[in-house]
């Protein structure tokens, strides 16, 4: 209340001594009261009169502050928004849709809101007044008319507006510019493909890595038969020669005492006994050379390869004794596998996680030698109507607790530099993971360390 303002008291005294001194009439003691009232009134009033004052003064400030943090609040929104009436006239934007218009808000008041798109959405932007009656609009592509004439691509969310009695009173329009998604969705795209490349390019080298590291060994494995293939040639060889003089002979129609001496002297009964045998075994040798070939380009190749059928123990043993046949130190090799155990998998795959377990067996008892005069390794397969589990286990030291949880990571090694690449078992267990199997690894209580690789087993077993 103004410090000036007259009190209720002083207006009476005031009152009073005018009355006094204008001495038009005396007040009987009820006229006083009544006037006395009145004034009372008055001042209830006035003072109720400041009052509502105060109040509207702090709820304006407070109705300022509401309305500046709305408009910051839409002005830092980087999406696009526009409130419409239930005609499709515009109310209010943000900014976001300012910077992309090229206009300021008053210029777009109460204009259409199809005037603010391309051509090519104009026919869906002028059903949203009507489709907002019935259901919301959702994941809608329209695109904007840029300032620059670009069209500016949005996804768009369109939902009605009611007023406080719950009438519905217009639209609310947000969108969100999809170019920067649509590029960014494009460079994570293509860094993906360029990760898979060089994932593949990793599995690749790993291979040709283990490859090499298994050349000895393979190259023992091709001289046995090949040199049994060589002997039986120059013993065909030598026998040819005696043949060609005992078939010349017999077309000289010579008689039957000379034609058994000489029979006789070419020793022909026991080439007659040989030759089948050598044949059978010439051809045995090559087909095994052949087989160890296509191995090798199964192994090497880099093309996917289809799951197919084959016999698991022999891959098992074929793979592990390529490893033992390239190492230094022949370890004792215990095998606890089913005479046959057919199964539909990728082969090659199988093989090279095999090598790569193996391989890896050997170089940790190879660095890392226990008491035991001679490395071990103990290899098993079992299964049952839904896994097919093979256990590899070495009589090394084991895997220490802060390692066992790495020996999968992309190149993760504790072999020295240039002795490995951290790779083989973190590429053996993508492998197995392909092919809907795991690959785990645990240290055994007795000692030493034992991988397991389980595959699903997707065909019947033969004992």
């Amino acid at each position: 209340m103004p410090n000036d303002a007259p009190t209720g008291a002083n207006r009476e005294s005031d009152l009073i001594e005018q009355v006094g001194a204008m001495e038009v009439l005396a007040l009987n003691p009820d006229d006083e009261v009544i006037w006395i009232d009145v004034i009372h009134k008055m001042d209830d009033v006035y003072a109720d009169l400041v009052r509502y004052q105060v109040e509207l003064e702090e709820k304006n400030a407070a109705l300022e502050v509401a309305q500046q943090f709305i408009s910051s609040v839409l002005s830092s929104i980087t999406d696009v928004l526009i409130a419409c009436d239930i005609h499709g006239r515009i109310q209010q934007v943000n900014r976001a849709l300012e910077e992309i218009i090229g206009k300021k808000e008053h210029e777009l008041l109460q204009q259409p809101i199809a005037s603010l798109f391309a051509a090519s959405s104009q026919d869906m932007v002028d059903q949203f007044p009507q489709k907002i009656r019935s259901n919301t609009i959702v994941d809608c592509e329209v695109s904007l008319q840029a300032y620059d004439g670009k069209a500016v691509p949005l996804a768009t969310n369109c939902a009605s507006r009611y007023d406080h009695h719950g009438r519905l009173v217009g639209m609310v329009l947000i969108g969100r510019p999809i170019g920067e998604l649509r590029r960014a969705y494009q460079d994570l795209s293509q860094a993906h493909s360029e990760l898979k490349q060089t994932q593949q390019q990793l599995i690749q080298s790993e291979k040709m890595a283990s490859l090499g590291r298994l050349v000895a060994g393979v190259a023992h494995e091709l001289n046995n038969p090949i040199s049994f293939v060589f002997g039986n040639i120059h013993a065909l060889r030598r026998y040819e020669e005696r043949l060609m003089r005992y078939i010349t002979t017999l077309e000289s129609k010579v008689d039957a005492a000379e034609l058994n001496t000489l029979r006789s002297d070419l020793k022909m009964g026991r080439i007659f006994t040989d030759i089948g045998p050598l044949i059978d075994g010439t051809l045995e040798g090559a087909e095994r050379v052949s087989e160890i070939v296509q191995e090798l380009r199964r192994f090497s190749s880099g093309h996917k390869e289809q799951a197919r059928r084959f016999d698991l123990p022999e891959v098992i043993r074929t793979a592990t004794h390529w490893v033992v046949k390239s190492v230094r130190s022949k370890p004792q090799v215990n095998f606890n596998l089913p005479e046959s155990l057919e199964i539909t998998a990728r082969k090659g795959h199988v093989h090279q996680i095999l090598v790569n377990l193996v391989q890896n067996a050997m170089d940790v008892m190879e660095a890392e030698p226990t008491s035991n005069a001679e490395p071990r390794l103990d290899i098993s397969c079992e299964y049952d109507r839904d896994t097919i589990r093979i256990d590899i286990r070495d009589y090394g030291p084991g895997i220490g607790s802060d390692a066992i949880n790495k020996v999968f990571d992309p190149f993760y090694t504790t072999k020295p530099v240039g002795k490995g690449t951290g790779l083989g078992l973190y590429i053996s267990y993508n492998l197995a993971v392909e092919q809907g199997g795991e690959l785990l690894v645990a240290n055994h209580p007795q000692g030493g360390a034992v991988f397991t690789l389980k595959l699903p087993n997707r065909v019947d077993a033969g004992a």
